[in-house]
This record gives C-alpha cells, structure tokens and sequence, in this order.
C-alpha cells in the first residue's frame, strides 16, 4: 500500500463514527475527511485533533477534497441520505444511487488506484454501481455488507448462551436487509457447532435461534425508531474491516463483494459472503457448505438484489 491514509466521503453520523473509532484505536496514521459541507468536515477535524493528545498514536487529520483520493490507499464512502423510520434499505437505493455515482466519478478523477469500501444503504446495490462507475478490479471494490449484522447476532447469541461474543463463530449472509439469513449450519462457540451446544444445554432451543435472527433482521428498524439512525455499530465495523486491510491480516469477515461463481446464485450483484481481506483487497471469497435451506435463501437474496438493480438499468 503507497500509505496509511483513509479518505472519509461523508460527515454524518456514520462518517464520524467511524472516524471517531478510527482515532481511538489508532488505526490509521492519516485520515481526511470529505464533505459536501466543507465547513462541517474542518470543525469536524478541528474537534477530532484536539483529543490527540489522549489517543494511542499520532495521527494527522484534516479536512480535505477529491484531490485527496488520489494517494489514499483506502476511500470510504458514508455519504448518502439517512434510511427513515419504516422504510426498507432497499428503498433508499433510487435516493442514494446517484449519489453514489457523482461521489465516485469524482474519486476516480483524482487518479485514486487504492480499495474503495462502500457503507451507504442499500450497501449491497450502491457497491455495484460503485464497482460498475469506478471501473477498479472488484477485489478493489467492498461493501460493510453483513459485518455488523454478523456482529449483532455474536451478540445475541452471546446473550441467550453465556459465552463471550469473540467465542461465537457465526455469520449472517445475502443482502444487508430483510433476506438477510443465518448460517446456522456453519455456526460454531469456539470449535463446537452450535445445534451441539444447544443439545447440552436444555433451557435453550431452536426456537430462541428464532427469535435470535428476527431481533438481528429488525434491530436496524427498531434503533431507528428510538433514536433516528444507527452509527456507533456500523463505525465500529468498518474499523475492523479497515484493520483488516491494512494490517494485511488475511482476515475472513463477511462483507458485500462480488460473487465469482463461488455460490450457486446470481453472480451479476454484491451480496454479503465471507471474504478473505488482506492489503490488496478481497483476496477470495471463502466457500461454505451451506444446507440446501440456506442455498435457496442466498438466491432468494443475491435474485432481489439483481432485481433492484435492473430497475436502475445497472
């Protein structure tokens, strides 16, 4: 990688959260941010410097422009309008499809060569046309996918279970929304697959698996309803994933990413699938035994989500 610089595109509350994250746990060594507002990306730099001296490394940050892009080694784009109470991920993708376009032609007008990570809802659909208008090799290309969702349900499983969530081995895949699913199938606590966790423990069953994916599915609907939007989770993944990066862990997350013929669903969308992450982007997507339940709930997800994109001739 040329550097240890993020670009931020977008200082709401997902942007800032994330940059927020950024710097307290040092992950990065420059960060810009980037605003339609410029005045609001300064004061946001502003206020972020002035907590340098409590942070774990140095750090320059700054308010910037698309010229910036050019020698980042990773552009996240946040920018877009806020999903509004009762309204679907899936309906925010004519309001945010054209957004997403003028934000990256203008990146790539830089020269930018780097990773370009996409966290705007509908995440799957606006890393397609961000892939399809950057022109970038799709290993280049990611979306947050279901990395929070993954990250929710570790933690409901924690709940019902007693076990550290970092102990729950589990994913969420398909798109980031309603036919999103579970993979109970390769699900694990620590090296023990989970229905034989469940045998050994008689207060806990299938059923509460249940409940457990229904309160991951709706738990962006029901933060909306209390407090208008969800960030602090979703900045917090997208640390992970930007560690993941740049650290050139080789890290299995579950992002949205391109779908090569690994699956056995549409291939033409960005659905969320474990993916190895290394400096150079998505190194593979990881292949799973899924049960034939789960194999017709992916192209039940990866076909919406083609669909979608047809209807904006993508």
């Amino acid at each position: 990688m040329k550097n240890n610089r993020v670009v931020i595109i977008g200082t709401g509350f997902v942007g800032m959260s994330y940059a927020y994250a950024l710097v307290n746990q040092g992950t990065v060594e420059e960060l810009v941010l980037i605003d339609i507002n410029k005045e609001k990306a300064e004061g946001e730099a502003m206020d972020l410097n002035h907590g340098l001296a409590f942070g774990p490394r140095k750090m320059n940050i700054s308010a910037g422009d698309y010229s910036d892009c050019k020698d980042a080694s990773l552009v996240v784009i946040t920018a877009g309008v806020n999903q509004k109470e009762g309204e679907s991920r899936i309906h925010l993708l004519n309001r945010n499809a054209k957004i997403i376009k003028s934000v990256v032609n203008s990146i790539m007008a830089s020269g930018f060569d780097g990773i370009l990570m996409v966290a705007s809802n509908p995440v799957d659909l606006l890393a397609y046309v961000a892939w399809k208008e950057s022109g970038l090799d799709s290993s280049k290309v990611i979306g947050s996918g279901t990395a929070l969702d993954t990250a929710r349900l570790r933690y409901e499983i924690s709940s019902y279970i007693k076990i550290d969530p970092r102990n729950i081995h589990a994913y969420i895949l398909g798109e980031h929304g309603d036919s999103e699913f579970v993979c109970w199938s390769n699900s694990n606590v620590g090296a023990k697959p989970i229905k034989d966790v469940l045998t050994s423990m008689s207060e806990i069953n299938f059923e509460d698996l249940d409940n457990i994916y229904k309160k991951v599915r709706n738990a962006a609907y029901e933060i909306i309803k209390r407090k208008n939007a969800t960030y602090y989770g979703i900045g917090m993944a997208l640390v992970r994933i930007t560690a993941a990066i740049f650290n050139n862990e080789n890290r299995i997350m579950p992002i949205s990413v391109l779908n090569n013929g690994i699956y056995d669903c549409e291939n033409n969308v960005y659905i969320g699938l474990p993916a190895v992450l290394n400096r150079d982007g998505v190194h593979h997507v990881v292949w799973l035994e899924l049960n034939d339940e789960e194999k017709e709930k992916l192209k039940v997800s990866a076909n919406i989500l083609r669909e979608n994109l047809n209807e904006i001739n993508y």
